[in-house]
């Protein structure tokens, strides 16, 4: 009897162990994905700010770049949006319900920053900025998409728990973290676009020898403030550029590491995109990533800052008194939140294993034939396609870098027979037109939709620019134009000439000929390389 009994009690001890190693497991990834609600509410803050300032920057070139008469017309936007929806600021062609628009999209950030009605805001936060970016493809930078797919995940996360409007009303006391799907997803987002860079990296030989930071350093048209003295240091930008490569490989440590390795290992990817602020004009894109980042920085962390901080609580406590008064004046939230937890987890749980299926339709294709009845919901499954797929395109200098300087010249011939470089407002010349080419763009916005000018994705841009400035250039002579031939010149970057911009070898490329007020396009000087 004692023998029969052995075997009942050595499985009863091996499901004892497995129950615990998974529980021991669960546990462990819970912890990997938790997030202190205080990071939360740092994270919206600075997600808040940015949209602030980016409705703000985006207002400079207002009527350019955002109105049916400006540069981009409707048809040019959808011509190169990667979905085809079409953004509410084309709804109407009048300048000022664009504008009134953007104003909205500016109280809706001060809303996420404030923490007031969160959920809304966030959710609204997400509508305006996805509406701003179809209503001109052409401008936009991996920091955009990066904001659109932040929002999206918060969306799911108590992003107003600490620190907020929502908060001072709220009754109990906040929860210190939160770890659940949501949270998993957010995170995983960061990890999704390191790792993917990472892997496009890998297969460029200039981003294994860090010879590729050098080059980037190189690019007058991009890097401006301290990246002029340090392209003067090639061997420590190559030693940095090796570095990037190796912490984006290794990513996945910001989640697998806990404590003060993880507050290092942050530090670290911190440090890193506050230095491409600092020297590399690609926008706000090392912004929205530091705020992403404030995510992984768990419990300990914000334990020692409060610790750092009391010192200044006698400070602070009379501003903070103000600030409470004027939040808790508002009218309180509603009681009953829009989705309950259990609603608000099925629903992500169901994205994403949308946008998975999407993904695997995508890289597989469907061949099947045509069916009236099927092919009704492709408009929404291409769009969904497009945007599960975007995962995968986090190519930021990669795979390799690009080596080629750039400016342009716009050719044109006035009624009273003068050459003129419209583009830069000159006589025309096919020289540079400044020493260091990032002052040709007024904004960081101009570079990137010049970029697109002549690409396939958007044939329509360069006319639609030509017809424009043809419509608007004016000058004191009221002379106008006849016509206009569009130029990018392109200069070569090796490492022996990203000092001496004079040696580099140069090329023109035609974008487009065009000719005013139905006249035919003019032969003008051709540049002389």
């Amino acid at each position: 009897m004692i023998h029969t009994r052995e075997p009942s009690h050595q499985m009863h001890g091996t499901r004892a162990t497995v129950r615990n190693a998974l529980g021991a497991s669960r546990r462990f990834l819970a912890g990997c994905v938790r997030i202190d609600t205080r990071a939360l509410a740092a994270f919206r803050i600075s997600l808040g700010a940015l949209l602030l300032a980016d409705v703000l920057l985006r207002a400079r070139a207002f009527t350019r770049f955002y109105t049916a008469g400006g540069v981009v017309p409707p048809e040019v936007a959808r011509e190169a949006a990667p979905v085809s929806i079409t953004s509410p600021l084309h709804l109407s062609s009048s300048p000022t319900a664009v504008a009134a628009l953007f104003v909205l999209h500016a109280l809706v950030a001060v809303a996420l920053l404030v923490g007031y009605e969160t959920r809304v805001a966030t959710f609204f936060s997400l509508i305006f900025a996805l509406s701003v970016d179809l209503a001109n493809p052409l401008v936009l930078s991996h920091a955009d998409t990066l904001t659109l797919w932040l929002l999206f995940w918060a969306l799911f996360l108590p992003l107003g728990e600490r620190w907020s409007v929502d908060a001072l009303h709220a009754e109990g006391e906040p929860r210190p973290t939160v770890s659940s799907l949501a949270t998993a997803a957010i995170l995983s987002q960061l990890l999704t676009m390191y790792l993917v860079n990472a892997y496009q990296k890998s297969h460029s030989e200039q981003w294994r020898s860090g010879e590729a930071a050098v080059l980037i350093l190189g690019l007058d048209d991009t890097t401006y403030l301290f990246g002029d003295a340090l392209r003067e240091v090639p061997a420590l930008l190559q030693l940095g550029g090796l570095t990037w490569y190796y912490m984006l490989a290794c990513a996945w440590l910001l989640v697998l590491l806990r404590g003060r390795a993880r507050i290092l290992l942050v530090g670290l990817f911190v440090t890193v995109h506050a230095s491409f602020a600092l020297t590399v004009r690609i926008g706000a894109f090392a912004f929205v990533a530091i705020a992403g980042l404030l995510l992984f920085l768990q419990t300990p962390f914000w334990d020692a800052c409060v610790a750092h901080t009391r010192r200044l609580e006698r400070q602070r406590s009379d501003l903070q008194r103000r600030l409470e008064a004027a939040a808790r004046a508002l009218p309180a939230r509603r009681r009953r939140p829009l989705l309950t937890s259990r609603t608000r987890h099925v629903t992500l749980a169901v994205v994403l294993v949308a946008l998975s299926s999407a993904l695997v339709v995508g890289a597989v294709g469907d061949e099947r034939t045509p069916d009236p009845v099927a092919d009704a919901a492709d408009g929404a499954t291409g769009a969904l396609t497009a945007v599960a797929t975007q995962q995968t395109e986090w190519n930021v200098f990669a795979p390799n870098p690009r080596t080629t300087d750039r400016y342009y010249v716009f050719a044109a011939e006035t009624t009273d027979g003068r050459h003129l470089d419209v583009y830069n407002d000159r006589p025309l010349s096919f020289d540079r037109p400044h020493e260091r080419l990032h002052h040709q763009y007024p904004t960081y916005r101009e570079r990137f939709y010049t970029s697109n000018l002549g690409s396939a994705r958007a044939p329509g841009a360069a006319p639609a620019l030509a017809e424009y400035l043809c419509a608007e250039w004016t000058d004191a002579a009221d002379a106008a134009l006849t016509g206009i031939t569009m130029y990018r010149i392109e200069e070569e970057v090796t490492r022996e000439t990203v000092a001496d911009p004079e040696n580099r070898t140069r090329r023109a490329v035609e974008l487009h000929r065009h000719g005013c007020d139905g006249r035919q396009p003019v032969d003008l000087e051709s540049p002389p390389f």
